[in-house]
């Protein structure tokens, strides 16, 4: 039998190459010496699964460079099922958010976090919004202003919204994670949020969500969307496409954060589409300029 490490490193491998076929990439260069690192240990079998592998241990060729991506399999809902219970009025809401935000603010469930922090990033927005946009956590602009989405992705998706027709102000915004991810040693950056982080957290939004009781909610990107449905996914896989949390419609798309970093229009072109989507299963008027925002005239 191969090592654990051979086999880790294979699959990493393996996974490594299928995700550049996803993005559209047929061929790769194999340097000698790493493909003579992928053989197995003299006197082992190279691990099988559900395709044949080659002596090197890979896929055969034809295999990655043609075989079309699998289907992804179905997205599960949130694990625990979130009691709504009837709404409350317009008083209660406001004392039952205020309340629950100064639990938040003594929270100290991940001691690392709550060290590091210089504020607890709630959730800013309308108590009665119908759209909750939910992200990963809060980054160092985030932290030192204490409101979710401020910086430069932050600005982006007030653009968004009020290409819309919307502000925050209409909106809820909020995150999995309610304080900055600590990064020891680093002056700056972000890194992702646990698993255990985010899992830890998570009953805070899920508070949220039961006072506020939005009609529809946004994920923005991969780590927003793992955070709520407790798996990793591929972003790209699933954005536009409506998911459930709990009992409430659930849009994934990308973060702002990735539009900056990739300004090609077609990628625009596709969270809008989404916003668009949410606007639709809400109710909202959509003017003709809005349909028409990224595409080229006739």
């Amino acid at each position: 039998m191969a090592t654990d490490a051979y086999r880790q490193l294979l699959e990493a491998t393996v996974q490594h190459l299928e995700s550049l076929r996803e993005q559209g990439v047929r061929s790769v260069t194999v340097q000698p010496e790493t493909l003579k690192a992928l053989r197995p240990p003299v006197g082992s079998a190279p691990p099988r699964g559900p395709a044949e592998r080659s002596a090197s241990g890979f896929p055969p060729p034809s295999q990655v460079a043609s075989k079309p991506a699998a289907v992804a399999p179905p997205i599960p809902t949130a694990t625990r099922r979130l009691d709504l219970g009837s709404p409350l009025p317009p008083d209660a809401k406001k004392a039952a958010l205020e309340e629950l935000h100064a639990r938040a603010l003594d929270c100290i469930r991940c001691p690392h976090l709550a060290a590091s922090r210089n504020h607890v990033v709630f959730g800013v927005g309308d108590l009665h919004a119908q759209i909750l946009f939910v992200g990963e956590a809060p980054g160092a602009d985030e932290d030192a202003e204490g409101e979710p989405f401020v910086g430069r992705a932050g600005e982006l998706l007030t653009r968004i919204l009020q290409a819309m027709g919307l502000t925050r102000d209409t909106v809820y915004i909020a995150n999995v994670l309610k304080c900055r991810p600590d990064t020891p040693g680093q002056q700056v950056g972000n890194r992702k949020p646990t698993t255990e982080e985010m899992h830890t957290c998570l009953p805070y939004l899920e508070e949220q969500i039961r006072i506020i009781r939005p009609k529809v909610m946004v994920a923005l990107g991969g780590t927003a969307i793992e955070g709520l449905i407790g798996r990793s996914v591929q972003v790209t896989r699933i954005r536009g496409q409506w998911l459930q949390f709990h009992d409430i419609p659930l849009m994934p798309t990308y973060h702002p954060a990735y539009l900056l970093r990739n300004e090609a229009i077609s990628e625009k072109r596709k969270v809008w589409e989404d916003m668009l989507a949410v606007m639709e299963r809400i109710g909202l008027p959509i003017s003709e300029k809005q349909r028409r925002f990224f595409t080229k005239p006739a």
